[in-house]
């Protein structure tokens, strides 16, 4: 299992730069992340090497942030392992919400960061394990 932090920030010039230069000032590392943008809001997700302690500087900065749990599944970069993931997760009635790349630092392996809907993560991290999908508590 992995702690995301999610922030719905406001859309305009120099937000991520803020953000970022907070996490550098923490020695934060950024391991993964996706940032979707609307009219004048936006969100950012990141998986982080201390997710706990960017909440709190970044809560403290001002930012409405939360964290939450969400899944690694390590795959070889390969055609087809992709579809394989999502067809796992199709036959065991599983709802993939959102999903974004990063990738294991000790072994170069792409990971799939996935946050599941209406879903217990647990058991789908345990049929996900059960099915021979290499689960990541760190990345």
């Amino acid at each position: 299992m992995l702690k995301q932090l999610s922030m719905y920030v406001e859309n305009k010039k120099g937000t991520m730069k803020d953000i970022t230069g907070i996490l550098r000032e923490e020695k934060i590392n950024i391991l993964g992340s996706v940032n979707n943008d609307g009219a004048e809001f936006g969100m950012i997700r990141m998986v982080l090497s201390e997710p706990e302690k960017a909440y709190e500087c970044l809560k403290k900065a001002g930012y409405l942030c939360r964290l939450i749990d969400v899944l690694g599944v390590e795959m070889p970069d390969e055609a087809g392992n992709l579809h394989k993931l999502l067809v796992a997760f199709s036959d065991s009635n599983i709802n993939v919400d959102y999903s974004y790349l990063s990738f294991n630092r000790d072994t170069g392996m792409p990971i799939l960061i996935i946050h599941v809907k209406d879903d217990d993560i647990f058991e789908v991290e345990s049929c996900m394990k059960a099915k021979g999908f290499v689960m990541q508590s760190k990345i």
